[in-house]
């Protein structure tokens, strides 16, 4: 888990908010994209994150030590 709180609750909003816009054909296709950050909100993951060693979930800093 590399994605803290709020992070994940601002990917998880972004997400459904395109994706829906997406349905509604309000922004075209692309809105789509929304599936990236819901899923790396859903599963507290993500893997750029992991590739630039960016960490915004505190209880992961916690069990390391």
């Amino acid at each position: 888990m590399n994605v803290g709180k709020l992070d994940r609750l601002i990917r998880v909003i972004i997400g459904i908010l395109l994706i829906t816009l997406a349905a509604a054909n309000v922004i075209g296709v692309w809105g789509y994209i929304g599936i990236i950050p819901l899923a790396t909100g859903l599963l507290r993951w993500c893997p750029l994150y992991t590739l630039l060693g960016i960490q915004t979930c505190p209880l992961h800093e916690t069990i390391k030590r």
